[in-house]
């Protein structure tokens, strides 16, 4: 399991570990995460060391998944394939919460830990790009171009 309780804060976003990959042998980590509403995040990315399956538990997210875009509401389902660049924003009136499941599990809480101290670093500005991006990397997430 994750640490009990533990809410991870990038900006507006709130990410909680609901299983890590360690828990699992490394087959799958489970996180869920708030976004409100007119909330546009992250950086458009990739990853190819796993994939990336969105649940909607709340309200809808717009994802942009290789140039097109599909909104996932409550009860729906996205597959992010490896190496497909992707990004999403709530463009909606409604705050939204996801649930993920990355498999295999190898996407943990250090990255958005790593990526809410570059964004807390900016003091109310825009974070650092090129910090962003060697978090990124390091964790197995591509910066699109």
């Amino acid at each position: 399991m994750s640490n009990a309780g533990e809410e991870i804060r990038i900006g507006q976003l709130a990410i909680r570990f609901l299983l890590e990959g360690e828990a699992s042998g490394g087959s799958v980590a489970v996180f869920e995460f708030d976004v409100p509403a007119g909330a546009k995040v992250p950086v458009a990315h990739s990853h190819d060391g796993y994939e990336e399956t969105i649940y909607g538990l709340e309200g809808v997210l717009t994802w942009t998944v290789d140039g097109r875009q599909v909104d996932v509401g409550a009860g729906e389902v996205l597959c992010v394939l490896r190496g497909a660049v992707h990004r999403f924003d709530n463009t909606h009136r409604v705050d939204a919460k996801m649930l993920a499941i990355v498999t295999p599990g190898i996407l943990g809480p250090a990255y958005f830990r790593e990526i809410a101290a570059v964004v807390k670093a900016a003091v109310g500005g825009p974070p650092d790009p090129a910090a962003l991006a060697e978090v990124m990397r390091r964790h197995g997430l591509t910066p699109a171009p």
